[in-house]
């Protein structure tokens, strides 16, 4: 994964800094033979890990310190300041721990020390059994959630037989780089899977590629796939995700129609792309317009069409939109605005206007549905997603489900998120509950957006709300919008304040785990 050249920040702290030069919150940031570490004071005396996030290589000297802990600026992946573990995705590598000496008055950080990363992963969570734990565990997908439970069941000391279904031929990979820069051209491809194949052998996960499961029998505890084979399960994990939508519409079927979710999506459209001019995109949501500006990148001339009048307004509004949209179109992109697509001839896009859109490719981004069916015939409840309650767990005992295809009790309502980092950290979060912690899933929903250099992060949920507060400029690239209901903080975007848009993370967070209290 790429990370940042700046030199790392503070004294080498390998000279030793005065105890009265460490502050009593936050942490000292310094070096250690040329690597960044962080300096920290807490209850039980000084801890020292790296500082560089293991994701995306973030400084983590300018994330956020508190409760024994640093958030990542970047992505905000959580890690614990006494045993470097990486608590919270999208992170899975825990970072280096040093040692601390004090000697008077100053203390010196020396080399790394070794931490069973398992051990403190578990130290780190509610241990609790109220109920036998599972030796037979099935998780159903390959996506974000499943990859991110069976990392986690293997970290909490899960010892029994875990086995991963994907249909995917292709083992779990770094999904959101797909529309950004592996798009662009400028990611490569061996940034792209999150592990080698030797890893999962390593760590016991049966991960079975291009395996379709037709079926599961909850009474019987058995996964049933379109090969014949049967796999026994104690404990269920449904993290199917979801699945584009597609349009019936004239010229659809053709194949320089594309869908852009998989990696095999991804590489359709870079192979139709090396021999076109122009590409069109139908739908203006994230994933559209960052593949739109991974497009132009490539020197194609884009056109994207939508049926709103301020892309993105549902989610953002219509300023942070617009200021998206504006991005776009500084850059070239053509927008067809209040319009509808009618028909394809391989070529050129017709809209409802009778407006003809030049489209050597066409991408259909029409949004997703949850993959519910095979909970459903299961018997497992279902409402636009697979029912779950604060703890992940279906309408069956022993049945989780995380991820896209999960709907869960969120401050007062239900709701289904479709975020890379979030199925993550629901894939976590039910499989500590799986181990037994019988803790209600709290992490707020976090995204992150990519467009020409400009970084947009949103944490909360917000499907409406009253009032918008803007902080900041949008045309300085500087601001946070606060989206309120009824006075209340539901969701923030921020862009130039990785630190505030940390801080209301952590306000949403409390905000959230108060409400799970009160409803548990």
């Amino acid at each position: 994964m790429a990370h940042t050249d700046t030199p790392p920040p503070g004294p080498d702290l390998t000279l030793g800094v005065l105890l009265s030069d460490i502050p009593a919150a936050g942490a000292l940031a310094g070096h250690v033979d040329g690597e960044p570490v962080l300096l920290a004071r807490l209850e039980d005396g000084l801890h020292a890990v790296g500082g560089r996030c293991t994701h995306y290589g973030a400084p983590l000297a300018e994330g956020r310190v508190s409760d024994g802990e640093v958030r990542c600026p970047w992505h905000h992946a959580c890690f614990s300041l006494r045993t470097g573990a990486a608590l919270h995705a999208p992170a899975f590598a825990g970072l280096p721990v040093f040692r601390v000496e004090v000697v008077g008055d100053t203390a010196f950080v020396r080399g790394q020390q070794a931490v069973a990363a398992a051990a403190t992963v578990r130290a780190a969570t509610k241990d609790a059994a109220p109920r036998p734990l599972p030796r037979r565990i099935a998780i159903v997908g390959g996506g974000a959630a499943g990859y991110a439970a069976a990392l986690r069941l293997r970290e909490r000391g899960f010892d029994g037989d875990l086995t991963m279904f994907s249909d995917d031929h292709a083992a779990p990979y770094d999904r959101p780089n797909l529309s950004k820069d592996y798009l662009a051209g400028t990611a490569p491809e061996d940034w792209i899977p999150l592990q080698d194949a030797q890893f999962y052998a390593d760590h016991g996960i049966d991960l079975r590629l291009a395996c379709t499961v037709g079926a599961i029998d909850a009474d019987a505890r058995e996964v049933l796939t379109t090969d014949g084979a049967r796999t026994g399960y104690d404990a269920l994990l449904l993290a199917t995700g979801a699945e584009p939508r597609r349009l019936a519409l004239p010229g659809f079927d053709r194949t320089n129609v594309f869908v852009l979710r998989s990696l095999a999506d991804a590489r359709a459209i870079i192979a139709a792309s090396e021999g076109a001019r122009s590409v069109a995109l139908l739908g203006a949501g994230f994933i559209g317009m960052e593949a739109a500006a991974a497009l132009r990148a490539r020197g194609l001339a884009v056109h994207v069409v939508a049926p709103e009048a301020v892309p993105m307004a549902r989610a953002l509004g219509g300023e942070v939109g617009g200021f998206v949209t504006d991005l776009h179109r500084e850059q070239g992109v053509v927008f067809h605005l209040q319009a509808s697509a009618v028909g394809y001839d391989g070529r050129t896009l017709t809209l409802g206007s009778g407006e003809q859109v030049p489209a050597d490719v066409l991408i259909v981004g029409a949004g997703v549905v949850p993959r519910t069916q095979l909970a459903e015939a299961a018997g497992v409840a279902v409402q636009d997603g697979v029912l779950v309650d604060q703890r992940l767990e279906t309408s069956i005992a022993h049945h989780y489900a995380a991820g896209d295809v999960a709907r869960y009790p969120h401050r007062g309502d239900l709701i289904r998120v479709e975020h890379w980092v979030h199925a993550q950290r629901q894939g976590q979060a039910a499989a500590a509950n799986l181990m037994g912690a019988d803790e209600p899933f709290i992490e707020v929903p976090f995204f992150w957006t990519h467009h020409y250099g400009v970084e947009l992060r949103y944490v909360g949920h917000a499907t409406d709300w009253d009032d918008v507060r803007m902080d900041g400029t949008l045309a300085g690239r500087d601001f946070t919008a606060r989206y309120l209901r009824g006075g209340e903080l539901v969701a923030a975007a921020s862009v130039g304040r990785d630190v505030e848009n940390l801080a209301l993370e952590a306000e949403l967070r409390e905000a959230t785990r108060r409400g799970a209290g009160q409803r548990a």
